[in-house]
């Protein structure tokens, strides 16, 4: 029995943590978990006994940080078959009575991916790829990928999964106090993306405790059509007598994920802290819970790295903007490789209150495949839009998808038999809803029973694909009226019957309908409306069209879709004016005219160039420091507040910092003129401590710290104690950040204040990472816990406040 067809009617009751088991066998601070594999295996096939011993039908190897930054080629695959025969020799010894299965546990890089961070994607896949190919030799049942807290490193680990075997996929993400991944995803969001993907079932893990996963929790259930995985930590940490331990004890845990089980949850264990005592009872008491059926939700939705767009009753606006047709500045743009011209295009739309941006490049005089990922790289960048990815070119759309952060609409497949098996593969790979062009070797039919055949034909293909109907919008293509006075009515005939009698979500590029006619924004908005009346889910348009935003509006208020009418009476006054004053008066127009809040709005915004450059034409004339102090740095508090406040997210907070950094290279240049004027806040040392390789953290908390002018002395990952202080007191620093990932490496932190207290009494002790508490903190002697960069800034700067003030 295969473990997807066990879990078709039963629960599955995975393992606990591993780490835990490790530090009470004797693990020391700073070893390498995964080498116990080869230098502890008895003890390794113990802890794997014990919780199928305990009732786990799933066990995961040890082989959670196992992958080729961490190990060479040799002693990786050593470790992956060790640790697979570890787990294959538990199972054999084992007393349970249950199914069992043994899965290859598959942990995130430590690395953050371009653009936030310094690692390619397609090197991510590669790493991973070594990895999943080592197991997959091993006759492993299953890959878990797990704690995984980027979308698209998740998504880098899944394909790696996907290319090099053909085991069932089961993907669990760690989720923070704010219901989000540390990159901004909500689990909406990595609901659309995983399914698209096509792995086996999904959910959370770790950094929390079964109760302050509730919300997530509920939306995973009611998003998903697949299987939900649970996987919560004991509680929180907290250091007794130097060892860590949990809140939350087997008999409250195991409660808590009953609830749970009976609201739908599948797939469930335990993380960080529990152990087979919280498997066991968690076992025993859900033995007589029967398994809420997993059904098909028919969402459909696209996502990008922070949110999902449903498609439901409400209008989805999809930005017309970025696509060359028409557009005589825009050609030049893509000619010139002006790629800030086009962000701003994004930008604009953006303020406007779309939904979606369509990207489309496609000059014949350019790389459209190169452009194309380009674009869409350097959008994610800055906007957290989704993107659909609009082109005929197949090279291109294969690309672009792959890189997607996101669940991405893709622009377009029509009924022509070549086109469809050209398509559909990629959709099925990469996931994606397809917008499905009602036209076929026969052109556009004139009638509107003649385009609903030919969507007939696109739904029963796809369907041989694995493609529902729920990755499937149709556009029954807006015609010229001026060639045809009946083409709008045949439009909305096979628009409205798609809609209510087929049951399928569609879309329009609406503006098509007054092709060469007078005031054509007038007819634009007469003929949205209708469309939307007809059951359009979703339009093609221009947001700076009055006529169209305003139909957008009133529609959503006469159909019941605004409640208070509140979005109607926010936004309406920015269109209720005529046309000729549209330019004047719209929201875009209010976007800071002058040198110095054009500067403001690049380093938010993430314009990396044109903060350098705006910064180049003020140093004519004003003075570095005044630039730093009145615009970059209040520029920066924006960011930092809407980070805090989670109006913005992390990938934002990066890009502006990378913008701010543009910047500063700028001044730092100017001000090598006059070296007696300085910016600098103060020293700051920071490592990843032994042991861990996960720098993620310690590398946001550096460029932000860099950012509000403190000179950052970065001693890299698994760094040891003695190293640390060294280094803070050849600095002479006042300020020491100390970061760690994995329960497993805590302890090292622990000494390494131990060190500091002892060598460096004066230095102020800052502590973040995953794992880490304030109470935990408190705990093993440090001064303060971070859960965040900007924590760090404001307390650093409170710091060296202090210290100017003595």
């Amino acid at each position: 029995m295969t473990v997807l067809e066990y879990m078709k009617n039963n629960l599955v009751r995975l393992d606990g943590g591993m780490g835990t088991m490790l530090q009470k066998s004797g693990l020391l601070p700073g070893e390498l978990p995964e080498r116990w594999n080869i230098t502890h295996p008895e003890k390794i096939t113990d802890i794997h006994r014990q919780y199928f011993d305990a009732g786990s039908n799933i066990v995961n190897t040890n082989t959670f940080g196992a992958n080729c930054l961490k190990f060479g080629d040799e002693e990786l695959e050593e470790i992956i078959k060790a640790a697979v025969k570890n787990a294959e020799a538990a199972r054999n010894t084992s007393t349970g009575a249950q199914v069992k299965f043994i899965a290859l546990d598959i942990g995130p890089l430590g690395r953050l991916l371009k653009p936030y961070g310094d690692f390619d994607f397609d090197d991510a896949v590669e790493c991973y790829a070594k990895t999943v190919k080592i197991g997959a030799q091993c006759g492993i049942d299953l890959i878990f990928i797990e704690t995984m807290n980027d979308s698209l490193d998740t998504k880098a680990a899944v394909l790696a999964a996907k290319e090099n075997s053909d085991l069932p996929i089961f993907v669990s993400n760690a989720y923070g106090e704010d219901g989000c991944l540390m990159t901004g995803a909500s689990p909406a969001a990595m609901v659309a993306l995983l399914e698209g993907l096509g792995v086996n079932a999904i959910g959370a893990n770790c950094s929390l405790g079964p109760a302050e996963l509730a919300g997530v929790v509920s939306e995973y259930l009611k998003y998903s059509s697949l299987p939900v995985i649970l996987k919560p930590n004991a509680g929180l940490p907290k250091s007794v007598d130097g060892k860590t331990v949990y809140d939350v004890l087997p008999e409250e845990f195991s409660d808590l994920m009953c609830d749970y089980i009976k609201n739908g949850i599948r797939i469930f264990g335990g993380c960080c802290g529990t152990n087979p005592e919280y498997i066991r009872k968690t076992v025993q008491k859900a033995k007589n819970i029967t398994p809420k059926p997993v059904t098909d939700k028919n969402i459909t939705m696209v996502s990008s790295y922070t949110h999902a767009v449903i498609f439901d009753k409400s209008p989805v606006l999809i930005g017309e903007r970025i696509n060359p047709t028409g557009k005589k500045l825009f050609k030049e743009a893509l000619r010139n490789n002006d790629i800030d011209y086009i962000l701003n295009e994004g930008l604009k739309q953006q303020e406007k209150g779309v939904h979606i941006l369509d990207v489309n490049v496609g000059l014949p005089e350019i790389d459209e495949k190169a452009m194309l990922e380009k674009v869409c790289f350097e959008l994610q960048a800055i906007i957290d839009l989704p993107l659909q990815i609009d082109t005929t070119n197949i090279g291109a759309m294969e690309t672009a998808l792959r890189h997607y952060n996101g669940k991405a609409m893709i622009n377009s497949v029509n009924g022509k038999e070549e086109n469809m098996r050209e398509i559909f593969p990629l959709v099925k790979k990469y996931g994606g809803l397809v917008v499905c062009l009602t036209l076929d070797e026969d052109g556009i039919p004139e009638t509107a029973e003649k385009r609903v055949e030919i969507a007939k034909k696109i739904i029963k293909t796809a369907k041989e694909y694995g493609i529902s109907k729920k990755d499937l919008i149709f556009d029954t293509l807006a015609m010229t009226v001026s060639a045809d006075n009946n083409s709008a009515i045949a439009t909305l005939g096979a628009l409205n019957t798609i809609k209510n009698e087929l049951k399928c979500h569609t879309s329009l590029g609406v503006s098509n309908v007054s092709f060469g006619l007078p005031h054509r924004d007038i007819l634009n908005g007469a003929f949205f409306t209708l469309a939307l009346e007809n059951g359009l889910s979703a339009a093609i348009m221009n947001p700076n069209s009055n006529e169209m935003m305003k139909s957008y509006y009133a529609f959503k208020a006469l159909k019941g879709l605004d409640e208070n009418c509140s979005d109607f009476i926010e936004n309406i006054e920015n269109y209720a004016i005529s046309q000729s004053s549209a330019t004047a008066n719209s929201p875009v127009s209010e976007n800071l005219p002058d040198a110095e809040s054009e500067l403001q709005r690049a380093v938010i915004k993430g314009l990396k160039e044109k903060a350098g450059s705006i910064v180049s034409s003020l140093l004519e004339n004003t003075d570095p420091l005044e630039i730093v102090n009145s615009q970059i740095i209040p520029a920066l508090d924006i960011v930092g507040k809407g980070f805090e406040n989670k109006t913005m997210y992390l990938p934002q907070l990066l890009m502006s910092a990378e913008a701010a950094s543009a910047a500063f290279e700028k001044i730092k240049i100017k001000m090598k003129e006059n070296p007696t004027e300085t910016v600098s806040k103060g020293k700051f040392v920071i490592a990843t401590v032994k042991g861990d390789i996960h720098d993620i953290g310690k590398n946001i908390v550096k460029l932000i710290m860099e950012n509000y002018g403190f000179e950052v002395y970065d001693l890299g990952k698994d760094v040891a104690p003695e190293k640390i202080v060294e280094e803070a007191i050849r600095t002479n620093t006042k300020l020491v950040g100390l970061s760690a990932l994995m329960t497993t490496t805590v302890p090292a932190m622990a000494e390494t204040i131990k060190h500091l207290r002892e060598k460096a009494p004066y230095v102020k002790v800052i502590v973040g990472g995953a794992v880490l508490t304030k109470e935990y903190a408190d705990s093993i002697g440090a001064d303060f816990y971070a859960k965040d960069a900007m924590e760090t800034v404001r307390y650093s700067m409170e710091v060296m406040e202090n210290e100017k003030a003595v």
